[in-house]
């Protein structure tokens, strides 16, 4: 794409407090998954000492790499010593910004300053010198559907006035129940939209909290800072009176010298039956005596204990004033920002306004993004074993926020839901099982009895096997109380398929489970396997593996074009293992003569259009392929991992193929995204089963549901 074809957007609002950063990042996060590159650019900062934390929340997207000095056109200051002269510096920096850019989203000034009736108007002559369609942003806070209208059309008079011109109307942060009452009341001749207000977005952080009052933190886990703060309490009274005041999520600020209160809190906090604290506040530059220091350390409570010097009155006083905002430091708030926006605004309208066609590339985000939108589009319901794993109970809660599952996660729940309130994550819609108790245990010990009969199994014994979360995870995707299964982050590969071999078994046709990487590349997708599980297949198994590939290939749509990899490409080599591969592409051809498949050939013939041209000028699949299998573990886990590192390249998987129903497996240093990425790929593979299942009732002539 030419750069000076760079399309762009300009965001902007009539006043303070609208919301803007919510759709900003919204719109960022839908670009991302149709352009390669997304810049970003803040016309006007509040100064250039402090960070400009709406441009760190979109530079932060892993959809922009841009630098934070480069997106910054002028301060506040430049613009009253002279405005015009802002305006011209503001034009120059966003032209180097664009140059490096598909689309820019261009977010205006935010009323931090001192507002008047002239900053709207001067947004406008921004917007229109940069060429940019304006995207307006009211609030609906407090106000009634006629008072939005109103206020809407004076704010597009204004734009139009300046000479803007004006692409659709947001009004964010209003009534829930009146959503479709605003929608009317805004019909215009552009695009109109309302989302609701969501009081969690506006929650300020402990760390937010710790910050207003001048705070350092004593005791406590850091990494809990980033929880919402849902109330402050000032616990000056006895603490019979405070603990039934006590809410979820609540600080509670307190004299450093009130020892009594301190250890109630810390104790009620830890007990069954009383609200998970967010944090507490020792006010009055007062420490705890060392007795009482020595007792609260040896407790080791996670929960933050902050000590500050300001007095009661100062410290509620500047708490009460913290404000929350959407934030790098909390995941929670990104997934409820970005939820309200894919749920509200219609993405297809808005990309066809900016007239943003459907990619000819596919980059790594829009793959992931991609998978996401097509497991949310059936919803299926997958089982997490590992629920004790902070990174499960994180991926759990952007899934569930983010609509891409229903979920399942197995432990004890009031450990469970603990850990989770006290990470500040929402798991609310999550079903927790503990599979150590209860009539499912007794239920799938029965029927493991019956399918290992054979085995001499007992139910006493298969009891005992059944309580392992991977077994008791495995049995309910057999038994269709979910729909697929992820694990592996804190067990082994073989912990987590084993009970998928006994139980679930593979599909008809098939004599191997094997499984695959999909391997984002800067602007594509390719599948490798078998990298994982398969040390040295035969033929015959080599053949299972090709076809497994490209029916996990065509699942995510990638066009399967099957390359059998081996040292040399034609008929130029000779030996057992050459033998082995040009057997195995001979096996797919007769299995499957509806695939494209070349073998044996190296992997350059395979990629390269000038190499294959020179080896095989013939072939369909060489310089091509999409679809990569390896002779072995050996070479496929390599070739791998030296993409992944040398290229740059994102490896999705490994995804398991060959079962009659979904199981994955983790990697143990799985990251948070990771675990998001395998439940939706999971969820796909239980889609296209549905679908499978659906076509062979219909072949069979059953009625249909």
């Amino acid at each position: 794409m030419s750069t000076t074809q760079a399309r762009n957007v300009y965001i902007t609002s009539p006043e303070g407090e609208t919301g803007k950063s919510t759709v900003a990042l919204g719109l960022v996060d839908v670009l991302t998954r149709r352009v390669q590159r997304v810049g970003v650019f803040r016309p006007v900062a509040r100064s250039t000492e402090a960070p400009d934390y709406v441009l760190e929340l979109l530079l932060a997207h892993d959809g922009v790499d841009l630098d934070y000095d480069k997106c910054v056109g002028v301060t506040y200051d430049a613009v009253h010593a002279d405005p015009e002269a802002a305006l011209s510096t503001i034009v120059t920096r966003y032209h180097e910004v664009q140059k490096l850019c598909d689309v820019v989203v261009i977010v205006g000034t935010d009323y931090t300053d001192v507002a008047g009736p002239t900053e709207l108007a001067y947004n406008a002559r921004i917007a229109a010198n940069l060429g940019a369609p304006v995207m307006l942003v009211v609030s609906g806070n407090g106000r009634s559907p006629e008072e939005i209208r109103q206020i809407s059309e004076v704010s597009v008079g204004e734009l139009t006035t300046n000479h803007a011109q004006i692409m659709a109307v947001i009004a964010n942060r209003c009534d829930p129940d009146r959503l479709d009452e605003v929608r009317e009341a805004l019909s215009t001749q552009v695009p109109a939209w309302a989302m609701p207000e969501d009081p969690f977005l506006m929650a300020p952080t402990v760390r937010q909290l710790m910050e207003a009052v001048e705070g350092r933190l004593m005791l406590g886990d850091d990494d809990l800072l980033g929880r919402e703060v849902r109330d402050v309490l000032v616990g000056a009274m006895s603490i019979e009176h405070l603990l039934d005041r006590l809410t979820d999520g609540a600080v509670v600020i307190t004299p450093g010298d009130r020892a009594d209160i301190l250890l109630g809190l810390l104790t009620a906090h830890a007990a069954n039956g009383f609200p998970s604290l967010a944090g507490i506040i020792l006010n009055g530059g007062f420490s705890p005596p060392d007795s009482v220091t020595r007792l609260v350390e040896g407790l080791d409570p996670s929960l933050p204990i902050i000590e500050t010097d300001l007095g009661t009155y100062r410290s509620a006083s500047m708490a009460s004033r913290a404000r929350g905002r959407v934030s790098t430091d909390s995941q929670r708030k990104i997934d409820t920002a970005l939820a309200l926006f894919e749920q509200h605004v219609d993405t297809e309208v808005l990309l066809t306004r900016l007239a943003v066609a459907r990619p000819e590339v596919v980059t790594p985000l829009m793959f992931e993004y991609e998978l996401l939108d097509r497991a949310r589009a059936d919803r299926k319901h997958i089982v997490l074993p590992e629920g004790s794993d902070d990174r499960i109970l994180r991926a759990a809660s952007t899934l569930l926020q983010r609509q891409v599952a229903q979920l399942t996660i197995l432990g004890d729940e009031r450990e469970i839901r603990g850990r989770a309130t006290e990470l500040g994550l929402d798991i609310s819609g999550a079903r927790i099982v503990d599979p150590t108790a209860g009539e499912m245990l007794e239920q799938f010990a029965e029927k493991y009895t019956e399918m290992r009969a054979h085995k001499g199994m007992t139910v006493e014994r298969a009891r005992e096997i059944v309580r392992s979360v991977s077994y008791f995870g495995t049995m309910m995707v057999q038994l269709g109380l979910a729909d697929g299964m992820v694990s592996g982050a804190a067990h082994t590969t073989a912990h987590t398929i084993k009970p998928s071999f006994e139980i679930i078994k593979t599909l008809p046709d098939v004599s191997v489970v094997s499984s695959v990487f999909l391997m984002c590349l800067e602007d594509r997708v390719l599948v490798y396997g078998d990298a994982a599980v398969n040390p040295d297949p035969s033929a015959e198994q080599l053949a299972d593996i090709a076809i497994s590939s490209a029916a996990t290939a065509a699942q995510f749509g990638i066009e399967p074009r099957i390359a059998m990899l081996s040292y040399s490409t034609g008929e130029s080599g000779s030996g057992p293992d050459v033998e082995k591969v040009r057997q195995a592409t001979e096996l797919v051809r007769e299995r499957r003569p509806d695939l494209s498949v070349e073998g044996p050939i190296q992997y350059d013939a395979a990629v390269d259009a000038s190499v294959a041209k020179t080896k095989l000028p013939d072939s369909a699949v060489a310089g091509r392929a999409t679809v990569f299998i390896f002779p072995d573990l050996n070479t496929g886990n390599n070739t791998y991992k030296a993409v992944q590192r040398s290229a740059g390249a994102i490896a999705v998987g490994p995804v398991l193929q060959g079962l009659r129903k979904p199981v994955n497996d983790l990697s143990r240093g799985a990251l948070v995204q990771d675990i998001v990425n395998t439940v939706a790929i999971t969820a796909i593979q239980a889609q296209a089963n549905a679908a499978l299942l659906a076509a062979a009732t219909t072949e069979q002539g059953a009625p249909q549901a």
